[in-house]
């Protein structure tokens, strides 16, 4: 897999091109997201470990990036990514021992930078 930021680069400009054809879709889902992702009985850094790994156990690079970003603003420790990890692996077996370390290094990254 591409680093996180290579990965979020490669989708900047097709996600453009399709935002151009369906705006209202995208505005739906944006919206939805900002909802889901608000502050509320779960801390937004929760929410953000959960959506990673969902996106881990999905084996989506693009969410894995996103949501990697998501929990270093929101203040996640790479201590916590890493036991989230663990519960993706023990979910998803052979799987998760690849996806999780590829959360744990896109998480890694962005918090390298904070």
């Amino acid at each position: 897999m591409d680093s996180a930021h290579q990965v979020a680069a490669d989708l900047r400009e097709p996600a453009r091109r399709l935002r151009e054809q369906i705006p209202g879709v995208l505005d739906g889902y944006r919206a939805m997201h900002h909802a889901a992702f608000a502050e509320g009985e779960l801390p937004v850094k929760v929410k953000e470990l959960i959506a990673l790994a969902i996106a881990a156990t999905r084996e989506c690079d693009g969410c894995v990036a996103s949501h990697g970003r998501g929990a270093a603003r929101a203040g996640a420790t790479e201590r916590e990514v890493a036991e989230a990890m663990g519960v993706v692996i023990s979910m998803n077996g052979g799987p998760g021992t690849v996806w999780g370390p590829r959360a744990l290094a896109a998480f890694v990254e962005y918090a390298s930078e904070a």
